[in-house]
């Protein structure tokens, strides 16, 4: 019982911290670019749970530019407690 506790307070914590976690400024359509930045380099696990949201167009540092992401999923992507910020990828970006 204490661990569906704990369980149940971790998913309650990451959803109360999520929309903070994303930027303002994404345009007013359905499909958007981001910039998903985290507290490390991403390594291949990382590449591999974005690219089941967009399409994967680079990484630089501890960001990861990640494209054609449907709008209603930036939630969710923001929900992974390794991430840290996802901003609105600048057009030549």
């Amino acid at each position: 019982m204490g661990l569906g506790l704990a369980w149940l307070c971790w998913q309650a914590w990451l959803a109360i911290v999520a929309p903070a976690k994303i930027g303002t400024g994404f345009p007013d359509r359905q499909r958007v670019n981001a910039v998903v930045t985290l507290p490390f380099a991403p390594e291949r696990f990382h590449i591999l749970v974005f690219q089941r949201y967009g399409r994967v167009s680079g990484a630089e540092g501890n960001s990861v530019e990640l494209r054609n992401i449907d709008k209603s999923q930036l939630g969710a992507i923001a929900r992974f407690y390794w991430v840290r910020r996802i901003e609105p990828l600048q057009q030549g970006g």
